[in-house]
């Protein structure tokens, strides 16, 4: 049996894989963010569960934001920001008295999907999540590619590509730089977009529902939001050439037209003809927690 752990900044996931691929328990429990004693309780908590309502111990693989600094061996880049510098795979290992594997969450995700997802069929495959952040991992021949430095595919953390005279700053990205990709990419930043517009704060969701209303602001942010999206993926595409890009995460679940965003994409990559495929994920928002799980060989 294998278990995963997706390390949210207000939840945590657990699933429970057998030997053949098959869910045997999922669960989602809320955590206070900031409480990293909390974290690692509810982390042995849940792995306990799942092992006693499976009968039978399981290796253990967790998704977490960031990842492990080959300087330090612990954590950075998180947006989590109090999980930055921990040394969680130790703490975590000690609980359960076990070795455990540790990944970004956006590989665990690229994984999830490169294996037995939507983008089972490519070879070189970039997972996004769209939420609260802007993550990506790659996968190549379903294996997670890390890079030297622990970031292939985190094109959130370079600038805005062919930024208009309005975009050139942008808002503060958590990293302490400006005019990032997850500033304009992100839940918050299209919050902040549509209230620019709109003069009212509200979810995204609610942004979504508007422009199902047909009302004008809402129609014009995730427009605007498309276009970011595809000059963004256009230079992953000039980069890496993938054969999928996969969405997920919380902004993936707005209802968009692919196959506008594929062609939006191909006018801004440097191709007669865009042969990437661009993709909804198969597994939703259980993909980062089963990606997890297959850390470990089934």
């Amino acid at each position: 049996m294998r278990i995963g752990i997706d390390l949210g900044s207000t939840k945590i996931d657990v699933i429970a894989l057998g030997s053949e691929g098959a869910t045997l328990m999922a669960q989602r429990v809320p955590i206070s963010g900031g409480d990293y004693e909390q974290v690692l309780t509810s982390i042995a908590t849940l792995v306990k569960e799942a092992e006693d309502k499976a009968g039978e111990p399981g290796t253990v693989g967790i998704g977490t934001p960031g990842t492990i600094s080959a300087k330090t061996g612990k954590l950075k880049n998180a947006n989590s920001a109090y999980l930055i510098g921990r040394d969680l795979p130790t703490d975590v290992a000690r609980r359960l008295g076990r070795e455990v594997r540790l990944a970004n969450d956006a590989n665990c995700f690229a994984l999830s999907e490169a294996t037995d997802g939507a983008a089972a069929a490519g070879r070189l495959v970039l997972g996004v999540i769209l939420d609260a952040g802007v993550g990506a991992g790659l996968v190549i021949d379903k294996n997670i590619i890390h890079g030297a430095n622990g970031i292939a595919g985190e094109f959130g953390h370079n600038p805005l590509p062919w930024a208009g005279t309005e975009e050139f700053l942008g808002a503060r990205c958590y990293c302490g730089k400006f005019g990032c990709i997850e500033s304009f990419l992100s839940g918050p930043a299209l919050q902040r977009a549509y209230k620019i517009r709109s003069g009212r704060y509200i979810n995204i969701n609610e942004i979504a529902r508007a422009a199902a209303a047909r009302e004008p602001e809402a129609i014009a942010c995730l427009a605007e939001y498309e276009d970011r999206l595809a000059r963004s993926l256009a230079s992953v595409v000039n980069i890496l050439d993938p054969d999928v890009i996969v969405l997920g995460g919380a902004l993936s679940q707005i209802e968009r037209d692919y196959r506008a965003l594929h062609e939006a994409i191909a006018h801004y990559a440097i191709t007669d003809r865009l042969d990437t495929r661009i993709v909804p994920a198969l597994h939703g928002d259980t993909s980062g927690v089963r990606g997890a799980a297959m850390l470990w060989p089934a």
